[in-house]
């Protein structure tokens, strides 16, 4: 199909996802702090296994990177009081306060337009960013918070499960999105010439999140994933 409507049919998945999980918090189904996460782990593979709609032409990443744009710009102006969406804050805000919506939910929009851009489907570095941030600093929060276990001598808010939660989540589901994409002849195979890097990458994502700093895992972990990932591939 035209990389337009692609780009349209992307976004419209990508919405009605975001608003169901906006309609579960709103309405009490879920716990707003459990949508957030939901909602961290699944847009990025929904997101890219859409990357299937484009055509293979110079402005495919710029149409599908609009996506993401929109949407992060509609975070902006929402967190900013612009827009009043009440739904949104709660499915996206720990405490209820929309201005946390300009830092973590902004910063993994920005990181998704970012990635797409520069890597797109021209080798597997911006695809395995991606999940691991969503798989592994997204798993990472639902784990530690559930099973207990020993915090980390460098950052006291993290726990070992947490940090283990991010190296095995976040492996586990960028394996599954590559495995489609060699599947699919997007890249080159066999899958297990991938398995090595990509446990080097989580591990990469396991120790920078694990550092003791708050809020900015959305940019720190893709960040380093994809700066390790440029001198493999």
């Amino acid at each position: 199909m035209p990389n337009w409507l692609a780009a349209l049919l992307t976004l419209v998945i990508s919405l009605a996802w975001l608003r169901v999980m906006d309609f579960a918090a709103h309405r009490g189904l879920i716990e707003s702090r459990l949508s957030r996460k939901v909602i961290h782990i699944t847009t990025g593979p929904l997101f890219v296994l859409c990357w299937f709609l484009f055509r293979e032409s110079p402005d495919a990443r710029w149409w599908a990177a609009a996506v993401p744009f929109l949407i992060t710009v509609q975070f902006a102006l929402i967190g900013l009081g612009i827009i009043k969406d009440e739904a949104s804050v709660r499915a996206m805000a720990r405490t209820g306060d929309r201005r946390e919506i300009l830092r973590g939910p902004l910063f993994y929009g920005i990181a998704f337009v970012t990635l797409t851009l520069v890597f797109w489907r021209d080798t597997p570095t911006g695809i395995i960013a991606l999940m691991l941030l969503c798989g592994g600093d997204g798993i990472a929060d639902l784990v530690g918070r559930r099973i207990s276990s020993p915090k980390l001598a460098w950052s006291p808010n993290k726990s070992v499960v947490g940090t283990l939660s991010v190296l095995i989540g976040g492996f586990i589901l960028a394996a599954f999105i590559i495995w489609i994409y060699v599947s699919a002849r997007v890249f080159s195979g066999p899958f297990s010439g991938y398995l090595a890097p990509l446990a080097l990458l989580s591990l990469t994502a396991a120790a920078v999140e694990s550092l003791p700093f708050r809020d900015v895992d959305n940019i720190t972990v893709p960040l380093a994933v994809a700066l390790a990932g440029m001198l493999i591939w």
